[in-house]
């Protein structure tokens, strides 16, 4: 069993026991939460959404995604420019789809 969720504004396809790193969510760790916008499940397709259907999930650890190097350059201007960048991300473990 699966089903196709959206949080953070991307899609992510889960099932029972899955462990997934999704855009930074408010919640402690350990506490649960709940997906209720449900864009697929199993041989179901919403229109847009699945009425009646949800996704449980408990948050495993508040983090940050590895670093995203950002490097600029325009050639022959002696022009370079370096940032770094590290996303907030929200791991979580899916508990039940309902």
């Amino acid at each position: 069993m699966y089903a196709i969720i959206r949080t953070g504004g991307k899609q992510y396809k889960v099932s029972t026991g899955d462990i997934v790193k999704i855009e930074k969510i408010a919640g402690e760790e350990g506490s649960s939460v709940v997906f209720s916008e449900v864009l697929a499940k199993d041989d179901v397709v919403g229109t847009p959404l699945v009425s009646g259907a949800s996704v449980k999930a408990t948050i495993v650890k508040q983090a940050k995604a590895d670093k995203v190097i950002v490097f600029k350059k325009k050639r022959r201007q002696n022009y370079r420019r370096k940032n770094g960048h590290r996303q907030n991300i929200t791991i979580v473990k899916i508990a039940e789809i309902a």
